[in-house]
């Protein structure tokens, strides 16, 4: 039997988690209180013979927080039935919370009318601990609902090991603006620039001719060689000191051409490493053309 437990920030996810796991075939209960843990984990087990219960997902979150300290008193009641436990954790950072609150016009369940950012402080620290006991922890901030899909079935169905960390490789224009949420920042403007060519000026660094134009120069390479060396180096850090999310994003000056090519190539080289999420985003490569048709 597989017993899942889904918890985390509010606002991260949980319920649409507990969803994709039920199209997956798991049995799922969302907000259970957590001293009825026990007692469901009992009825599971006399239960299982039947194949219903053979795979299990438990949502819990705060608006169980009077109880959440009992979880440990809860945990070592699973171990007595000799079930084994999985915590699946879905974090979020504290700006797409706030957004994602703004947006649904939701109030946080730790504090009513008050202040959201309030709530979020209030839980985070309410929940470190069981974060810091969970085997999985995804960070959704800049997961699409099919990326966090794609996630959970390479944890629950295929098996395959789990990355905690999400990379995140985003091209940029700086003409618009660098990403607020970038960790590393990396200026391709030095790179000669495609725009200068009538016939590349209307294609992107998705187009052969222009990744062609802007990977066949020597810096170019030299830089992406020097790029991958340095993450080589900083990833495997950066889990170790617990890292969930990081966030590559690469410039040029309207990122349509430069950046998106060296976006590309950056993908393909960290797409060879198994210990991490990968993801790429191509932030501004359209808006040229949307400034354009107005």
């Amino acid at each position: 039997m597989r017993f899942i437990i889904v918890t985390g920030m509010s606002g991260a996810g949980k319920s649409t988690a507990l969803k994709m796991l039920e199209d997956m075939g798991f049995f799922c209960v969302d907000n259970l209180p957590v001293p009825l843990l026990g007692r469901f984990a009992e009825f599971v087990q006399m239960n299982k013979v039947t194949g219903e219960f053979s795979q299990v997902a438990l949502g819990m979150d705060v608006r169980s927080h009077k109880s959440f300290e009992q979880i440990e008193k809860a945990l070592g009641e699973l171990e007595a039935l000799d079930i084994k436990c999985e915590i699946l954790f879905l974090d979020a950072s504290d700006e797409v919370l706030t957004k994602r609150y703004k947006e649904t016009r939701r109030k946080h369940p730790l504090v009513g009318n008050g202040r959201v950012q309030t709530g979020i402080r209030m839980e985070r620290e309410m929940l470190q601990d069981i974060k810091l006991r969970s085997d999985y922890v995804l960070d959704t901030s800049h997961l699409l609902t099919r990326e966090l899909k794609i996630e959970l079935e390479k944890i629950f169905i295929s098996g395959q090991k789990f990355n905690s960390l999400m990379v995140s490789v985003v091209s940029f224009g700086f003409k618009y603006g660098i990403p607020e949420d970038a960790d590393l920042v990396f200026d391709v403007r030095f790179l000669p620039n495609p725009y200068y060519f009538e016939e590349l000026r209307p294609l992107t660094g998705n187009d052969a001719p222009v990744s062609e134009y802007v990977m066949k120069h020597e810096q170019a390479q030299l830089f992406l060689d020097k790029l991958t060396d340095l993450l080589q180096f900083l990833i495997p850090n950066y889990i170790d000191e617990g890292k969930h999310q990081l966030v590559i994003a690469v410039g040029c000056t309207g990122g349509k051409h430069r950046s998106v090519a060296l976006a590309n190539q950056l993908y393909q080289r960290l797409n060879q490493m198994e210990t991490i999420g990968l993801r790429l985003e191509h932030r501004d490569i359209e808006k040229d053309a949307i400034v354009k048709a107005h």
